[in-house]
């Protein structure tokens, strides 16, 4: 099995060739992220992934944001999530990884919106994952795990970095969980969260080697069971970002670190410690 990197547009304010060229000259397999409402940007984004010889990850965010509006019922998510597979589609992606319910809906209609999703995704001939997220379905392990085992099938992408803030702790602390929906994983979002906060300044940092020590811990699991199911190559996106993820000076708004260059050291990071599992797993 093999690992694939892929470079997220979130954060990223330059043009999509520059991010592709990007992506391409830190050996990323793709890109993932949301396609384009315009038509003419679908086909520019297209012909950039062509000319790079990269994959693409579709990301689908329903609610009306990442945020989702909290009086926004099931068929409002999922006619959010029928218009976003109907762009992505064109873009011939590997997979949706959707974004996609609200963590105030009782479980049984979460269970309708994943059960919709996934017939939506048929339609349109793509594979969807759902993604772990806080003020989503999927908001702490233990919903998760109650909804993997209603619904066997589902696919996921695993950010536990969510789930350290909804849970003030690591995730190493929930092995019960953790294990029962590891089968399901398909993706994983390489960000490194602490105990009050989705994104640690730097996973580099020494006062954080605890917390990337957890998340490499619940990576390395997915990869024996994704191993086992036969996967050829497995996909992960370093996912740090913007929009208060992260952390900036008091009064100058002056960012930490830059995002790109944590990304790049998260995948170098992953990639060694892939194949250093991968020699261990074979001994």
């Amino acid at each position: 099995m093999k690992l694939q990197l892929y470079k997220t547009m979130w954060g990223f304010e330059g043009d999509f060739e520059t991010a592709c060229a990007e992506a391409s000259a830190a050996g990323f397999a793709g890109i993932e992220g949301p396609a384009p409402e315009s038509s003419s940007q679908r086909a520019y984004w297209k012909k950039c992934l062509e000319q790079y010889n990269l994959h693409y990850i579709a990301e689908a965010v329903t609610g009306g944001g990442y945020v989702p509006q909290r009086d926004l019922g099931v068929e409002g998510h999922l006619d959010d999530l029928n218009a976003i597979l109907s762009r992505s589609a064109e873009l011939s992606p590997r997979f949706v990884t959707c974004i996609g319910g609200l963590d105030a809906w009782s479980e049984a209609e979460s269970l309708r919106f994943f059960t919709e999703g996934m017939k939506l995704a048929e339609r349109y001939g793509v594979q969807i994952s759902f993604e772990t997220h806080r003020s989503r379905s999927l908001f702490n392990p233990w919903v998760t795990r109650r909804i993997v085992e209603a619904l066997p099938e589902i696919a996921l992408t695993l950010d536990i970095s969510h789930w350290c803030v909804v849970c003030e702790r690591q995730m190493d602390s929930e092995p019960e969980a953790i294990n029962a929906i590891v089968p399901n994983v398909m993706h994983i979002h390489a960000r490194v969260g602490y105990d009050q906060g989705p994104q640690v300044p730097h996973p580099a940092a020494p006062e954080y080697a605890y917390a990337l020590k957890a998340h490499q811990g619940v990576w390395e699991q997915v990869w024996d069971s994704q191993r086992r199911r036969g996967f050829g190559f497995t996909t992960m996106t370093p996912e740090f970002g913007p929009d208060g993820y992260l952390h900036t000076l008091p009064f100058t708004k002056a960012p930490v670190a830059d995002l790109w260059e944590i990304n790049q050291w998260m995948g170098e990071t992953e990639r060694f410690y892939f194949q250093r599992h991968k020699v261990k797993a074979v001994v």
